[in-house]
């Protein structure tokens, strides 16, 4: 067995973007790794692609039936639950199609648009690790990743709601760590730490606007090192992939 020597992870949103990219670098450490999605047929194709450390489940993480159902999926499986990378998100194409070239205020986005976007990021991932984090304490141990986006991209203008949900899952995040401190279960947060090139970017974006952006595999070297004993006892982290070179000291 590999690095990760077949520690069970759940990524939410792991059918593209980044959370394809998680998926496919934890799988090939040796990870075995539930793959989730809105849509059954697509969990079940990235499952197919990254072979049989991977297996689907449809998931919804706005609902908590939804949710619950995952988890037990997960459970029956594997009989438990290592880690959990809270990824998956909507981005602002949903609200505005064109806000590059054209930023909406805040006062011109729908109310059903705002909350999509923010029950996915922020209440998904607070259900996710409301429903994992007690497994994981009686099981004596796991890890929470939350995924996060640059601080400049939370105040960005025209940036509602995608902003404010990044900001949002930051705050959870050290919310739990704290009410985790002193546990066996710890908690971070990891963030590309750039615009990356997933079917979040719109369309009109230019061709050197798409060569700047990182690849979304930036994101498998520090999903891997979080999930590995090199990273036992790393809590309540703040980790910037592109700025991730050998595996940081532990605090």
């Amino acid at each position: 067995m590999s690095e990760l020597n077949g520690i069970r992870v759940l990524v939410t949103g792991a059918s593209s973007g980044l959370g394809a990219a998680m998926a496919a670098a934890l799988a090939g450490a040796g990870a075995r790794v539930m793959v989730t999605s809105r849509e059954q047929a697509r969990a079940e194709a990235t499952a197919r692609e990254l072979g049989p450390p991977a297996f689907p489940c449809q998931l919804d993480v706005r609902d908590e039936r939804s949710v619950a159902a995952c988890v037990g999926r997960a459970r029956e499986a594997w009989g438990g639950i290592d880690m959990l990378v809270n990824n998956a998100g909507i981005g602002m194409r949903t609200v505005n199609p064109r806000f590059m070239s054209e930023p909406q205020p805040f006062w011109q986005v729908g109310p059903a648009g705002f909350r999509d976007v923010v029950e996915t990021k922020v209440v998904g991932c607070f259900l996710m690790a409301r429903a994992v984090v007690p497994l994981m304490l009686r099981e004596g141990g796991g890890r929470i990743v939350n995924i996060s986006m640059n601080e400049q991209t939370m105040v960005r203008r025209g940036f509602v709601p995608y902003g404010p949900a990044g900001a949002g899952v930051e705050a959870l995040s050290r919310v739990m760590a704290a009410d985790l401190a002193g546990s066996p279960v710890t908690v971070n947060i990891l963030l590309p730490g750039g615009a990356t090139r997933t079917g979040m970017i719109p369309d009109e974006a230019s061709a050197e606007v798409r060569a700047a952006m990182l690849d979304p595999a930036v994101m498998g070297p520090p999903i891997v090192w979080l999930a590995s004993g090199q990273a036992a006892g790393v809590h309540d982290r703040r980790i910037v992939a592109a700025e991730f070179g050998s595996a940081p000291a532990a605090p």
